[in-house]
């Protein structure tokens, strides 16, 4: 960052957004800031950390052009960044447009006493500290950083089209049955992760408990094909906040992977849609309101949404490549962290049959819903049962439709000698013209096969 945008301080008027006059300091309000570039669970997890040390988090989220400058190219824009900030729990409000080096008249501007950031090093341009300015005014505290997860590695998996991320059965890894690492280090391993799963199911506070988390079980015909109506069954792995009294119970399914706007607006519009249907039937009036909050010593949404995640085997099935680019643990995690869910599935089926619906914790839900599929190749419909049982509702196209793992990764490919660059800087693997004809081959390949269902199935 050049010296004339560390000392740049906007005027009243000019700040991104309000308020434009300087507030108190509070030791209470914290401020974190970054990239933020793919909504991934370590920058869940330095949220989650920095909310626990106040009762307010603001998240200064960078521009473009900084971190271009600083940094190399951002995969999502800044549009696209604050809507996965805005979309965490942990989150209070973004600060979008912070400058790249953290700047004391901006926290104090906003009223934050300290700045939070993870135990690993940023750099600017000029190599130095970004957080050098906050570290000698003493207002600096540390944060552990979520190891195994970063936006490079992630771009990584991309460009060498790699698949050792895959998981086959998250549960046997959280028990430490599966994995390549000896029994001791998967046992480690497999209690770090459960552990990270406990404290993602925590409420706005990071301190009490939030969403539940379930595991459905079943063979993966049940979880593949919509003509398998095994029976499976729910383990619930983390107990948190159950549904209260007057909320409808919503079902959402999907990948998630690499968790973008175009997931985060699908869940935001199936809240708004709820509200409506809350607003219809008084659910806001202030007679209910006060009710709820004497009653349950708070007020709550009129939904409860249980959203439903697939596995790693399941979606590259229907994709194929190298897809999903984040596993089932990494995608559960994204889901988790997100204030518009209350409850998560891992190992939902592709198509949620009747009696998958029927078992569900809580009982059949009051409506289903789906958004746009573009990038996912069918041959089915997995629908069939929530539109024979009349509860399946569709969100249409909405701001960042378009966003989805297939957009995400032509991003990366059109801007190939850029983010090879910014893997080379960080001290990443080349990828080299072999990665790339592996990948054309997998690309191929999932072609071929799409064009094979298509065929048995009568569509050509």
């Amino acid at each position: 960052m050049t010296s004339k945008s560390v000392e740049a301080v906007p005027v009243a008027g000019q700040w991104p957004v309000d308020p434009q006059e300087d507030i108190p300091i509070w030791d209470k309000r914290v401020w974190i800031d970054g990239c933020f570039d793919f909504s991934h669970h370590g920058h869940a997890g330095a949220m989650l950390q920095a909310r626990r040390l106040g009762d307010e988090l603001l998240v200064g989220i960078h521009s473009d052009e900084e971190i271009m400058e600083n940094k190399g190219p951002t995969v999502m824009t800044l549009k696209e960044r604050i809507a996965a900030v805005d979309a965490c729990r942990w989150s209070t409000r973004s600060i979008p447009c912070a400058p790249y080096v953290t700047s004391l008249p901006w926290i104090s501007h906003y009223g934050c006493k300290y700045v939070v950031h993870g135990d690993d090093i940023t750099s600017d341009s000029s190599g130095e500290d970004c957080y050098r300015y906050v570290k000698a005014a003493g207002r600096f505290l540390v944060v552990k950083r979520t190891p195994g997860i970063s936006t490079t590695d992630l771009v990584g998996r991309m460009l060498l089209c790699t698949k050792t991320h895959f998981i086959k059965s998250l549960q046997k890894v959280l028990s430490g049955e599966e994995g390549a690492e000896d029994a001791e280090e998967r046992a480690k391993l497999g209690a770090e992760m459960t552990q990270r799963v406990l404290e993602y199911a925590s409420d706005e506070t990071g301190k009490a408990p939030g969403p539940e988390v379930w595991s459905w079980n079943a063979p993966l015909a049940a979880r593949l094909h919509d003509s398998q109506e095994e029976n499976g069954s729910f383990e619930r792995l983390v107990a948190g906040k159950p549904p209260k009294a007057g909320q409808r119970i919503v079902y959402v399914d999907g990948g998630f992977d690499l968790f973008s706007s175009g997931h985060i607006e699908f869940l935001r519009n199936v809240v708004e849609v709820e509200n409506e249907i809350g607003r219809k039937r008084g659910w806001f009036e202030d007679e209910a309101t006060n009710k709820r909050k004497a009653e349950h010593g708070e007020d709550y949404g009129p939904a409860y949404i249980i959203a439903g995640v697939h596995d790693d085997e399941v979606i590259n099935y229907w994709k194929g490549v190298n897809y999903p680019i984040m596993n089932i643990f990494e995608r559960g995690l994204c889901v988790l962290q997100c204030r518009y869910i209350h409850a998560v599935a891992f190992s939902a089926p592709f198509a949620p049959s009747k009696s998958y619906l029927t078992t569900l914790p809580y009982g059949v839900p009051h409506a289903v819903y789906h958004g746009p599929t573009s990038f996912m190749p069918l041959t089915y419909d997995p629908y069939t049962a929530p539109k024979e049982m009349g509860i399946y509702h569709e969100i249409g196209d909405h701001a960042f439709a378009n966003v989805n793992a297939g957009e995400i990764v032509e991003r990366i490919l059109k801007s190939r000698a850029l983010y090879e660059e910014r893997q080379r800087v960080k001290g990443q693997k080349s990828v080299g013209e072999e990665a790339y004809r592996r990948r054309e081959e997998m690309e191929e390949e999932a072609n071929r096969i799409k064009l094979e269902r298509d065929a048995s199935k009568g569509n050509l």
